[in-house]
């Protein structure tokens, strides 16, 4: 596998997190207006909040970037969805900054990676998961719940 593979991946995740994915906007974009009380307000019906969702993303981007440094795999070391903690402004900030320092993470891990790597099986995967298909999973994953964050975004709107 070439260099330029691992480079297809990489702007495959930044057109998602920061850029300009087909799909509509990034997840930079809808989460710069957020606000502390939108991310912490629960929508009902059993659903995670913004917050969570941010934290959960955090926590899964800085997994995969793990599985991709030392090729087994793992669960997220914060925990599936990570508890929010304190809803204030600074503590919004840093979620949202720890999401752009993990995405930053994968980033750094795929660059050092060796490119034919890249269909190495993530050892301890119960599907025989092979590195690129867990990158691509994860933008799709980052994908999903930006859209979820979206919906949500324009409900609380919605109701104020």
């Amino acid at each position: 596998m070439s260099q330029s593979d691992a480079e297809k991946i990489i702007r495959e995740l930044e057109r998602g997190h920061a850029s300009h994915p087909w799909h509509g906007p990034s997840r930079k974009d809808v989460l710069k207006d957020i606000t502390p009380d939108e991310a912490a307000r629960a929508p009902g019906g059993g659903a995670h909040t913004i917050w969570q969702l941010v934290l959960h993303m955090r926590s899964w981007t800085r997994e995969v970037a793990r599985r991709v440094r030392e090729g087994n795999w793992g669960e997220p070391a914060e925990g599936d969805f990570p508890a929010v903690g304190v809803t204030t402004n600074d503590a919004w900030r840093d979620a949202v900054q720890g999401l752009d320092a993990a995405h930053d993470e994968v980033r750094s891990a795929l660059r050092a990676l060796d490119a034919a790597k890249l269909d190495d099986v993530v050892q301890g995967s119960s599907g025989g998961d092979t590195l690129r298909e867990t990158l691509h999973g994860l933008a799709q994953h980052d994908a999903y719940h930006t859209g979820q964050i979206m919906v949500l975004k324009k409900l609380h709107r919605a109701k104020s």
